[in-house]
């Protein structure tokens, strides 16, 4: 558990709904296809690897995704990394992050960051990779 009653863990199965809500708490609805709870679903199945985070209460509130596609031997791409705006600064993002880490073992880890994120990845002491490309998702 981490810190101010957060529970991280393994979610298979997480749904749309809940995925949607987190990413609407987030902020980062506006950079994913929050409306289309179809399209929500088929990247949740795809996804290799879905962190979660949840209050340590009887209701468990989602309040952190991150969801990852993976080889678990060489890279990782951190496609989502959602947390309720409300808590930002408790260490959620971060525990997702290492959870997700821990689970993909060797393998290293990519992410995107959104434009407002970057001094949290900064903050965090990530990496900066110069050398990346990128094509953004059509429609």
């Amino acid at each position: 558990m981490a810190p101010g009653g957060i529970v991280f863990g393994i979610e298979a199965n997480l749904s749309a709904e809940e995925f949607r809500r987190v990413l609407i708490a987030s902020g980062l609805a506006v950079r994913r296809p929050a409306d289309d709870l179809e399209r929500l679903d088929r990247m949740l199945r795809a996804a290799d690897l879905v962190i979660t985070a949840r209050t340590y209460t009887p209701e468990r509130q989602l309040v952190g995704v991150a969801r990852t596609l993976t080889d678990f031997a060489y890279c990782a791409y951190l496609a989502d990394l959602a947390v309720d705006r409300r808590l930002h600064g408790h260490g959620i993002g971060r525990g997702l992050i290492e959870e997700t880490r821990t689970a993909i073992g060797p393998a290293s880890l990519l992410l995107t960051a959104a434009p407002d994120a970057v001094s949290f990845y900064e903050h965090i002491a990530m990496p900066r990779v110069t050398d990346a490309f990128r094509y953004a998702p059509r429609g």
